[in-house]
């Protein structure tokens, strides 16, 4: 970093402190009874459903927004008591809305966020240039910094929104929805952009629509519903399945993402099936296909085990991350005894058990011979046979075997099918006993 980056960067963060703070519009209350603290250096994401008050929260922040109740403060000091000007020198705004009523180029636009800095008649000065050049080399605007604002594209007009933030060189940056306009490079660009800024001790703040982008870039989430904090805390901690429902009235399931290591949310879809989902069922595969009946049967309630697997595959991933149990094994290495009589237990142990895109071939004959003669299989199909046969004629006979005892599902319907299965193996065990007495 050159002397002039460091002299720019040099701005401490300040801590937001919010007591007690609600907000109506007309007759709809907005915001009831927020309590919250934003620490020096910290990025805290806003994250809930449309409605629950992320908006009002951040205008409530930055003082643009006088709260019916609380109070807000910046850097130890109300921001009621804070003239505008001295308010601007310490919270810049990304708003949501980035259209602007004239048709200033972009530079100037970009200037406008000196104002604080300098007396009302005053052009730029030398620091000022430098903080705009800055700015508009760090967003990637400078190219077309003497276009005018209303002929760039709305996300490169976001970009240049954001760099009139960063010119403003404020220890707290207040932003609403950043990336809502912008392609998946510019999110990822913003976002580290921001995240930059906090490890050069900044305060941040986002409403953030996408749960993954919050979870991978903020240090604290704060869930809000119904104009309340719902929950407050590290991603990892706060997202999870119960906190979603009850703020999305979502059915998802959170793991754990193999490249960041941060929480993933993937939202399902809501069956009725789930109420004759078995209690226990046992998934055998170490395909995506494998991973993603996991994941339905996590947002179902339904305990799972999982093997034999080979330890980083993407199946054993997710179900450590959801408490299951896994059989692990070496990968493309033959099933032992132990292995296949923790496989048999497993079986026997399960409602049902989902055979999801198995690979067929000599590699897995014992596993396909334990599971040949077994009752309520259902056995998934998203890629074809094809491209899973490696098999000799034994092999091949024994997953032909499987087919045809089992009920042959996608991942679309597999709770369903699992519903079929079991429902179907009742009947039959109740059919036994009738026939039994008789």
């Amino acid at each position: 970093m050159s002397d002039d980056a460091r002299s720019l960067a040099a701005t401490d963060g300040a801590q937001i402190e919010l007591e007690d703070v609600a907000v109506s519009l007309g007759d709809t209350d907005v915001l009831e009874s927020v309590s919250l603290s934003v620490e020096p250096g910290e990025f805290v994401g806003l994250v809930g459903p449309n409605g629950a008050g992320k908006t009002t929260l951040l205008r409530a922040m930055s003082g643009a927004l006088e709260p019916d109740r609380g109070a807000v403060a910046v850097d130890g000091a109300p921001l009621r008591e804070r003239s505008s000007k001295a308010a601007s020198r310490l919270v810049a705004v990304v708003p949501q809305n980035t259209r602007l009523s004239f048709s200033f180029d972009v530079r100037t636009v970009v200037e406008m966020g000196r104002y604080p800095h300098r007396s009302r008649f005053s052009p730029p000065g030398e620091a000022d240039r430098a903080a705009v050049d800055r700015a508009l080399e760090r967003t990637r605007t400078a190219q077309f910094a003497d276009r005018p604002i209303d002929e760039v594209s709305g996300g490169e007009r976001q970009r240049v929104v954001l760099a009139r933030a960063i010119a403003q060189q404020t220890p707290v940056l207040l932003l609403d929805e950043p990336t809502a306009s912008l392609d998946v490079n510019h999110q990822i660009e913003t976002l580290e952009l921001v995240r930059g800024f906090v490890a050069e001790g900044r305060t941040a703040v986002a409403a953030i629509h996408d749960l993954n982008l919050a979870a991978r870039y903020c240090d604290r989430l704060v869930i809000l519903s119904d104009g309340a904090v719902l929950e407050s805390g590290p991603p990892e901690s706060v997202l999870n399945r119960d906190v979603l429902a009850a703020a999305f009235d979502a059915n998802a399931v959170v793991t754990e993402s193999p490249v960041t290591r941060t929480p993933t949310v993937s939202a399902l879809r809501a069956t009725d099936a789930e109420a004759t989902v078995p209690d226990r069922v046992h998934v055998v595969g170490g395909s995506s296909t494998a991973a993603s009946v996991v994941a339905e049967l996590a947002a179902a309630d339904c305990t799972c085990t999982v093997g034999p697997v080979a330890g980083g595959d993407a199946v054993a991933e997710l179900a450590r991350g959801q408490g299951f149990e896994t059989i692990s094994v070496e990968p493309f290495a033959p099933l032992s005894d132990d292995d296949r009589e923790a496989v048999r237990g497993a079986i026997e142990a399960a409602g049902v058990t989902v055979v999801a895109d198995l690979e067929v071939g000599a590699g897995n004959q014992l596993l396909l011979e334990e599971l040949a003669d077994r009752e309520s299989l259902v056995v998934v199909e998203d890629r074809p046979f094809a491209e899973r046969n490696h098999a000799g004629d034994r092999a091949r006979a024994l997953y032909e075997r499987c087919r045809r005892r089992g009920t042959t599902s996608s991942v679309d319907r597999v709770l369903e099918a699992i519903g079929e299965a079991s429902e179907r193996a009742r009947s039959q065990s109740t059919d036994a006993v009738t026939s039994t007495d008789d």
